[in-house]
């Protein structure tokens, strides 16, 4: 199921990717290229955990109205 917060999980991955694909173009070296690997997976990673925290949520409050 899509949501609001599905639709707004998406478009920050997206802008989050663009600028990860960006910054790499313009990386210079190996290790300008793989510091900004792993500023772009801890971003990923914090965007997927704030999903998913507001998906618990919302199938909480769908179990809620079975009980």
């Amino acid at each position: 199921m899509v949501t609001s917060n599905s639709k707004s999980y998406f478009r920050s991955v997206e802008q989050s990717h663009r600028k990860y694909n960006a910054a790499l173009r313009r990386a210079r070296g190996r290790q300008t290229a793989m510091n900004i690997y792993w500023r772009h997976k801890r971003e990923h990673e914090a965007l997927l955990r704030r999903h998913l925290k507001e998906e618990m949520t919302e199938l909480n409050q769908i179990k809620k109205k079975f009980k």
